[in-house]
């Protein structure tokens, strides 16, 4: 950071790199994720020094709050619909067989679709 920046300079690039980590999730990039990810870690740290905010600075911390509380539910969301999917994939595809009894019958198939196994 440089010395002059300010603490208001601080705040509104805080809040820009938030909203540009959401746009690199949406897009998958990741490269660019992890950027803002470790710039907005950097901002962080400066502002965590801060004891007061101004006044007038205070529309924008509120605007930091709610960009990133959308960051933290679209990332918990998609986390659990990558859950959701690992599960599905991970269920049995094949249903148990009978034998001539009519009694169940284990199946060989161990239902992971994604085990590279055919």
């Amino acid at each position: 950071m440089n010395a002059r920046t300010t603490t208001h300079d601080n705040l509104v690039r805080l809040r820009d790199v938030i909203i540009q980590e959401r746009e690199y999730a949406k897009v998958l990039d990741m490269s660019g994720m992890i950027e803002m990810m470790r710039e907005k870690e950097e901002l962080i740290q400066v502002l965590a020094h801060v004891q007061k905010i101004d006044v007038a600075d205070r529309p924008i911390a509120t605007q930091i709050r709610h960009e990133n509380r959308r960051n933290a539910y679209i990332f918990k969301s998609t986390l659990g619909w990558i859950r959701e999917l690992m599960e599905f994939f991970g269920k049995r595809t094949v249903t148990s067989t009978y034998s001539a009894s009519a009694g169940t019958v284990s199946s060989q198939v161990n239902g992971r679709l994604l085990s590279g196994r055919v």
